[in-house]
Parts: structure tokens; sequence; C-alpha cells
């Protein structure tokens, strides 16, 4: 962190505050980096490539998780530049950066054109009434055709070809005129100083050594060092004990006036306490109005998380606890498992939000941890009238026990190239899609939109979709409310016990299909045991589909040598009553690596 106080504010119309958007892997963590250099954030021995991105993880993946602020200094005007992730599953992130932003610069790939996640993040900048500045990247690959993606962004967003910046993050070619056109597109915040405090905290993250560590924006006012503070949506105050900017490393400032972005330490343990989209304002003269924020992130795909030792439990529960203080948008309950079990329900934004953070939990807190089949949070309607939610298959009632059950729907946006059309088509419709609409964006691209269950996206659509495309396919996809559906819950049943952590809920056409499918899997993993083990799927009391575990068997007549064959039949009969007892009192002993193997996500 560095030393001394900073400098005082900067003039409000020397201020830029904007957000780099676009689709995944389309060069914003790249641009940033060259943007550091250019600045001189960074010095070039300290440089290193994804420099704003602070996790191991993000490295090695090569995404941008969490969105980062860095306040960067270019010809006598202060860039507060907001790195945001690229994924769907972390469109909130998004969200929250453009809540403290006046513009957003918008990179497309020059060898790839627009993309799903270009579109949904152009109309949320649009929503948000931001100018857009529109930047064609990567102009130095030789499959880069800068003029046909110009124009293909002038026909579907309406940014005229000329006004599209073109550079290369990688050589820094066109970087320098980017940051021009930044100072001279986007407009200087609006904000009066000696009005009451209100500023937006747009992110939080824990720190072990200092807590709760806020990203805000101020609006009004003046944020000052010292001065006691009230955090209006939680009710609570807390005294400002460190306040600062990140250039990109921790700043101390005396204060951050109208219209800048900076970080807040206020003694804070709970990031819960410091929520994004609260409103901070001082406790002496405080504001009477709470500002915009955004929606909070509500999850979409539920799994049950389960250490593979049972003595971890606590741990287990501590390292979910810290986590949480740092990724506010997973959810997670306790809940047992005749199977597996202690263990806890989660709640996450999509598939790639729950490997992130169970990776997380394995890495940083050395758990070992098996995860259920993901599932999806179900409306029903009881036979008294009454409606629950169930995110959990084994909670489901009984069929006579209710009268509808509504699962949660997508609208999912996906462009191809055209030469893919009919096998997406034919993805879509096998999920039990339904076609809204289908637009050419180009000669040789579309869009088409579907509306789909959740439940058929968030297993393997996604990999299906990329290999049907060679890869060329994007999506994206916004929630869009529940409908009824004729589902019904398999149930999985091992020596006639029902094993909950198998139990899913699946539509009626398909369920013979998914109970065949895990009875053959589960085949192959049980070992054999002293007696036959029959592999049931069930719905309700009817059996589907059934697969046998075959017993050990001992030749029990191998040392017999002629003789009447009453010895013969006097040795099998007692070996079958034998295997009767064995069967009435064992158990069938499943190996932990079953549940990892039956379960994991890519399997087959």
């Amino acid at each position: 962190m560095a030393s001394g106080k900073a400098s005082k504010s900067p003039s409000i119309d020397r201020i830029r505050n904007l957000s780099i958007i676009a689709h995944i892997d389309h060069g914003k963590s790249t641009l940033a980096d060259r943007m550091l250099e250019l600045c001189g954030a960074v010095e070039a021995r300290d440089m290193r490539a994804q420099y704003l991105d602070s996790m191991d993880l993000e490295r090695e993946r090569g995404i941008t998780i969490k969105l980062q602020s860095v306040r960067l200094d270019w010809r006598d005007h202060v860039i507060n530049l907001i790195d945001t992730p690229g994924h769907v599953d972390f469109g909130y992130e998004v969200s929250r950066s453009l809540a403290a932003c006046e513009g957003v610069v918008l990179v497309v790939d020059a060898a790839q054109g627009i993309e799903a996640q270009t579109l949904a993040n152009t109309y949320l900048a649009m929503e948000n009434d931001l100018e857009i500045v529109a930047v064609l990247n990567k102009i130095d690959l030789p499959a880069a055709e800068p003029d046909k993606y110009a124009q293909e962004i002038e026909n579907v967003l309406g940014i005229p070809a000329e006004d599209v910046l073109r550079i290369s993050a990688k050589t820094g070619v066109g970087v320098d005129s980017l940051l021009d056109a930044i100072v001279e597109r986007i407009p200087a915040p609006i904000g009066d100083a000696d009005e009451p405090l209100q500023a937006l905290i747009f992110d939080s993250h824990f720190d072990n050594y200092r807590g709760v560590i806020s990203s805000i924006r101020v609006v009004n006012g003046r944020l000052t060092t010292n001065e006691k503070l009230s955090f209006m949506q939680a009710g609570a105050t807390h005294p400002a004990e460190e306040v600062g900017v990140r250039r990109p490393a921790n700043s101390p400032v005396d204060s951050l006036g109208p219209g800048e972005v900076g970080y807040l330490i206020a003694g804070i343990k709970d990031v819960r306490e410091a929520r994004s989209g609260e409103t901070v304002t001082t406790a002496s003269n405080s504001a009477d109005v709470v500002l915009d924020g955004y929606r909070e992130p509500q999850p979409m795909v539920f799994t049950g998380l389960y250490p593979v030792d049972g003595d971890d439990y606590e741990n287990f529960r501590d390292a979910l606890d810290k986590l949480r203080l740092d990724d506010g948008s997973f959810t997670f309950e306790p809940e047992t498992s005749t199977a597996l079990g202690f263990g806890f329900r989660c709640g996450f934004l999509g598939l790639l939000h729950m490997e992130i953070v169970r990776e997380r939990l394995q890495r940083e807190f050395d758990l070992n941890l098996i995860a259920t089949s993901p599932s999806v949070q179900y409306e029903i309607t009881l036979n008294n009238g009454e409606d629950i939610v169930v995110d959990n298959p084994s909670m489901l009632p009984v069929s006579g026990d209710w009268t509808e059950i509504r699962e949660p729907m997508l609208k999912a946006s996906i462009i191809t190239p055209s030469d893919y059309t009919g096998t997406l088509m034919e993805l879509c419709q096998a999920r039990r899609g339904r076609m809204e609409k289908m637009e050419y964006l180009s000669t040789d691209r579309l869009e088409i939109s579907y509306t789909l269950p959740l439940a058929e996206v968030v297993v393997d659509f996604f990999d299906q979709m990329k290999s049907r495309t060679q890869g060329y396919a994007s999506l994206d996809y916004e929630a869009a409310g529940y409908e009824a559906a004729n589902l019904v819950r398999v149930d999985i049943l091992l020596g006639g016990e029902q094993v909950d952590a198998f139990s899913s809920i699946t539509h009626k056409d398909k369920a013979y299909e998914y109970g065949k499918a895990m009875t053959e899997k589960l085949k192959d993993i049980i070992p054999r045991q002293n007696f036959e083990v029959p592999i049931q799927a069930a719905i309700g009391g009817k059996i589907i589909a059934r697969q046998t575990v075959k017993a050990f068997r001992k030749d029990v007549t191998a040392k017999l040598y002629g003789g009447d064959v009453t010895r013969k039949n006097k040795l099998l009969k007692k070996q079958k009553e034998g295997k009767k007892k064995m069967k009435a009192i064992g158990r069938v002993e499943i190996p932990p690596d079953a549940f990892i193997r039956a379960l994991r996500l890519d399997s087959d």
C-alpha cells in the first residue's frame, strides 16, 4: 500500500468514469494492461499479464471473475477504469460497474465480430444511458476483418462504422487514440460538493487484516477520512477509517469529491453489511434519497456440496462463511443426505460460477468435496392451494399432493455462423425449446432466440452448442419467468433403498432415458457384493428401468468327485439359503468415488 496522502481532488470536468465491456476472451484484460502501461500506473519491471486480475484462478483460466477498478492519469484528465468479466454467469458484475460510470468501452474481436454477450452488455449500457465507445480489437491477427465487422457494428448496434476505433491490445497499436477518444466522447460526471454526501458502493471484498474494503463512487458531497458514515439500506453507522484511490495499489487520500471513484475501509467485518448497491452518507448531515443501485443477483443453479470426509464438515462450514465474505452472490443452507451425510445446499448464478466456487473451496481451504447433480428451483402448487418452492429433488412432495409444478424458463440468444443453423435448431428443440425469432446480423451470421427450460440448459447445453458449431456459436441468456410443465421425480434405488443424492426432477418424456442411463452407469461403478444388488429407477412406486450387479459366486461343488447327486443339491441349497440371508441383512457398500464418477459434470 502506498504511503502518505494523495493530492487534492481533481476538477469534476476532468474526470471520466468508464467500464470495459465485451464478450468473453475478446481482450478486455489485455486492453486494461496496455492502458496501465501507457498511463504509467505500473512500472515496466512490475508488469504482468492480466495485471488487474488478482486471483490465480483468473490467470489460469484466462477469464475475469471479479470486477477491478483503477485510477489512471492521461493528458491532465483522471480516468477511473473498471475491468469487468465477460462470461454470462457474471453479468451481475457488469451491472454493478455500470452504475458507477458515464460511459463504456465496448470491445469487439476483429476476427469474430459481435457475440451474444456483446449484445447483452451493449443493451445494458443503453438502458443506463451511457456513452458507448466501440473498439475493434486484435486487428493484428491474420484472420482479422475490421472493415466487415465495423459495418456489422453499424448495422446491429447503430454505431457509425467510421466511429469504431481499431486497435491491438496485444501490441498497443491504437490504444493511445482510444484514451484520447475516452476523454473526448465520454461526458464528465455531474455532482455537487456542497450537497449532503451520497456515495454508491458498487463492489466489496473481504480482507483478513482490514475487514471489508468497498469500491465506492461519490455522486454528491465529499467522503472524508475519519467521518462517521451511515449505511442507509443496512441502517448501520461506521467510521471511515480510510478513504483512497487505486493506482492500482491502494493510495489513501483525505477525501473523495463528487464524480470520484475509490475505496472505503470502515472496519466492517461482514461484507453483507456493505452490499453492492448500498448508499453511504454522513451520519451528521445525511442525504434524504437513496441512490438507485441494481437488483440483487438471484441464484439460478442449485447443488448439494458434501465433504468426502465427514470429519471435515465443520471446516467446510467455516470455509463457506469465509468465502461468502468475498463473494456474496452464492447462497448456502445445511442439508443431509442418507447417502452422503451432512453437507450444504448451495445456490449459484450458473455452472461456471458453481465450478469457480467449488474450486476455490478446494484450493483455498484444502477440502475434498462431492457435488450432486445440479438442479433448478421449481414452484409447486399444493392441493390446498399453497405455493411452495423446491430446489432439491428429494424434497418434491408425492405426486398426488400437488396440482401443478412450474419450472424456470430462459430467454436464450445464440449468435452463430449461418452454416450451423440447422444443428442448433435441432439441439434447442430436443431441449424443449420454443423459437422466438431468427435475425440475420450479416450475410453469414445470424441471431437465434429461443425460450428454453433452465433445467435443460444448466448441465451440458453450452458444451453441446460449442461442439456442434466447432466453437463459433456464442450464448447469452436471461430469466424469463416460470411455466407449468409435465415433470416427475425419478428416484434411484439400490437394493430397494432410495439414494436421495441421485434423485432428479425431469420431464416425463425424458424420465425413462434418465433412469436407464443412470442405472447403466451405476452398474459399472458399484462393485460386486456377496449378494445380488438390483439398481432400479422409479417414478413414485413404478419401476421404469433396472440393472443388476451380479453377486460373487463360489463353486461349492468343486470339491465333489462323483457320489450321489443329493450331496450336490444339498450344498447348492445351503448356498442359496446363505445368499438369501445375506440379501436380507446385507448392506450395499458404495465407495465414495462412485458418487463423484456418477454425478460429475463432465461425465458422458
